[in-house]
């Protein structure tokens, strides 16, 4: 077979090497892999127009939970628990704890390949934040004094954005952390008077990333991996610091492989192959890559001495300890399910983002 596969997440960071190794090591399934990029929103319009069409060209979508939402809630992927004994024995029992929690977000219509605590973290320069906030309200207070300095971007299409909306009920204390619609009145509040002071909301998290490399912005919201990450590609620089809220509870975040419906049997057996071959100890080390997902292993066992070389190097020269001690011990919660999160994007697009 050849599989084409589609990007919205940025997932190939991580899993790259593991496409070539599989290809390399399993020529008798695959003749060629090729891939491409998208964004989470164009996601299921074009999925759902190759499958009216009769003609589904992509046979595996890596993608995180936004995309991963938007496709269940238009019931555009293959259904995956017919195969998980013949395919991925003891799926549930291999992820270690947060990621096995996170996996039944998919609802048994996609694998989870990497997994992160994520945030949410704040991303600052230490030359123009003396002292970071450490509550919503220092950060409001902040906001105030630096107009246009503080930036997150739009939900819907950013990890770090969708890591902060999905974090502040819980930091503010709002009725239910998991009712965006009736349980959020406290957390629409706060990003109502937030946005009177923050620079516009970017579509993507990079050009966050971008606007304070270059100083444009003096402190975004961030996450574990995209903390790290950037500062090791050399895109920001490596003395912007990050910062914990206190009595933080950490919104996990994870990445999927999922298969549109529409699939030959031939395909979808190819594809499903090449997912518990991601899933093996030996390939997950590869997920630790530059950072990206931090730590990224959502299987048991696979710890960063077991990452490759530039991996290990990579976490010891620009991670910081500080952030394995948040997370020691801490509060994680999910992100939040399919239906609830496309309400918060709806929401936040409605309420949030018209407004600026």
């Amino acid at each position: 077979m050849t599989l084409n596969i589609l990007d919205v997440a940025g997932t190939l960071q991580l899993v790259k090497p593991i496409l070539d190794a599989f290809k390399s090591q399993h020529p008798e399934i695959v003749a060629n892999i090729t891939t491409s990029t998208g964004t989470a929103p164009e996601l299921a319009p074009k999925v759902q127009a190759q499958q009216q069409a009769g003609n589904v060209q992509i046979q595996l979508v890596l993608t995180g939970t936004d995309g991963l939402a938007a496709g269940i809630q238009k019931n555009l992927w293959q259904p995956l628990k017919p195969y998980y004994d013949t395919f991925f024995p003891n799926l549930m029992a291999n992820y270690q704890p947060g990621a096995a929690s996170m996996a039944t977000l998919a609802q048994d219509q996609g694998i989870e390949l990497v997994w992160t605590p994520s945030g949410p973290l704040l991303e600052y320069d230490p030359a123009k934040v003396a002292t970071p906030p450490n509550s919503p309200q220092a950060l409001l207070d902040w906001a105030k004094a630096n107009p246009g300095k503080f930036q997150y971007a739009q939900p819907r299409n950013s990890g770090p954005g969708r890591t902060f909306l999905m974090g502040l009920p819980y930091l503010l204390g709002d009725s239910d952390p998991t009712d965006p619609t009736n349980g959020w009145a406290k957390t629409w509040d706060f990003l109502t008077q937030l946005g009177k002071y923050t620079a516009p909301y970017p579509s993507k998290t990079s050009a966050t990333m971008t606007n304070i490399a270059q100083g444009t912005v003096s402190m975004i919201a961030s996450t574990a991996g995209w903390y790290i990450n950037p500062r090791v590609l050399g895109t920001v620089p490596a003395g912007i610091k990050v910062a914990a809220f206190d009595n933080l509870t950490w919104v996990s975040d994870a990445q999927y492989g999922v298969i549109p419906k529409g699939l030959s049997q031939d395909e979808l057996i190819a594809v499903m192959r090449l997912l518990a071959f991601a899933l093996t100890p030996d390939q997950q080390a590869a997920t630790f890559d530059n950072c990206y997902f931090y730590p990224g292993p959502a299987v048991k066992g696979v710890t960063p001495d077991k990452a490759p070389a530039a991996s290990q190097q990579a976490i010891q020269k620009f991670g910081d300890p500080r952030i394995d001690q948040w997370i020691a011990g801490a509060r994680i919660k999910n992100s939040l399910p399919a239906a609830a999160q496309v309400t918060a994007f709806d929401l936040w697009d409605k309420k949030i983002g018209a407004a600026k």
